[in-house]
């Protein structure tokens, strides 16, 4: 539905260690942005420092598309998240990518964003790794937004097949649990998504698609 407004929040954080670049799984960023964009939604990419955002080497296309390209340029300078007036905005999606690990939970920002979005009844998404900004977000009674609800993310299996596991702060599978989340994982690499209401969630890079299509069906339901 043209008119709509999606704030995109990505990583600023570039590194695993010093020799294992990290940043956004490109692909989690480019195809959602690239469906938006043809929905005719109005998209805002931010991320927590602003300016340009680290992409995950191993997510680069050999060459790109179009569509790519046009989406890639958002990355070269993000607003600052404390500069986007979110209230604007019809929905919020978190792209995954590694970095998103280091970041997005620790943000008190985000946080504040994702309960707002929350409470006022608007969509909230993100995919494989994006969920761990949902971490930190808590509601006005203090519980955990992930408390009780279905969600995915990119999974302790996943993580081992990545060869990961033993170099994150922590698994993402398993915090989402701790913090009461009804955790649904699928075969690894399985598209699939989560719906909970307004609350939506992708496994994987082969879920971004989906994701960002159930995000605009949400939209026109509204």
């Amino acid at each position: 539905m043209p008119g709509r407004r999606v704030l995109m929040v990505v990583t600023n954080h570039p590194e695993i260690t010093h020799d294992h670049p990290t940043g956004i799984w490109l692909p989690e960023f480019t195809e959602p942005y690239t469906l938006f964009c043809q929905a005719g939604y109005d998209v805002t990419v931010a991320s927590l420092q602003g300016g340009r955002a680290p992409i995950d080497p191993r997510s680069l296309p050999e060459t790109a598309d179009e569509e790519t390209s046009v989406a890639m340029k958002e990355l070269e300078n993000t607003l600052p998240l404390r500069d986007v007036d979110t209230a604007q905005f019809d929905a919020i999606f978190l792209p995954g990518g590694h970095g998103t690990m280091y970041d997005l939970p620790a943000s008190g920002e985000l946080a504040s964003v994702l309960r707002s979005f929350y409470e006022s009844g608007r969509v909230i998404a993100a995919v494989c790794h994006g969920p761990a900004g949902l971490l930190g977000a808590t509601l006005a009674d203090g519980s955990p937004l992930v408390r009780g609800k279905r969600v995915t993310g990119f999974t302790n299996e996943e993580e081992r097949a990545v060869g990961l596991d033993t170099l994150m702060p922590f698994l993402l599978e398993d915090r989402l649990r701790e913090l009461g989340a009804i955790f649904v994982g699928a075969p690894p690499w399985s598209d699939h998504i989560e719906r909970d209401g307004l609350l939506i969630t992708g496994q994987n890079p082969q879920s971004s698609v989906s994701a960002a299509r159930a995000v605009i069906e949400a939209l026109n339901e509204r």
